[in-house]
């Protein structure tokens, strides 16, 4: 698929990023990329206009769901 391919040219262009960070710190970066059917959705509905600021998005969201569910948990503890 097109988006795919657009998506995967995004996460390689921010690789570079994580020689800046701690190794514990790549690990995660590493993982929270990797996470690329979470993105799929979105990804196909912006086809060829996907830009960095929608991945921001995603993933801010995603992390946004899960305080969320933590702060759920929480509260029923």
């Amino acid at each position: 698929m097109e988006s795919e391919g657009i998506l995967d040219k995004e996460i390689e262009s921010w690789k570079g990023f994580e020689y800046a960070l701690r190794e514990e710190n790549k690990t995660l970066f590493n993982k929270m990329l990797s996470n690329k059917e979470e993105y799929a959705d979105c990804m196909s509905s912006r086809g060829e206009n996907f830009s960095t600021e929608v991945l921001f998005m995603i993933l801010i969201y995603e992390q946004q769901k899960m305080i969320n569910e933590l702060v759920a948990r929480l509260v029923e503890a």
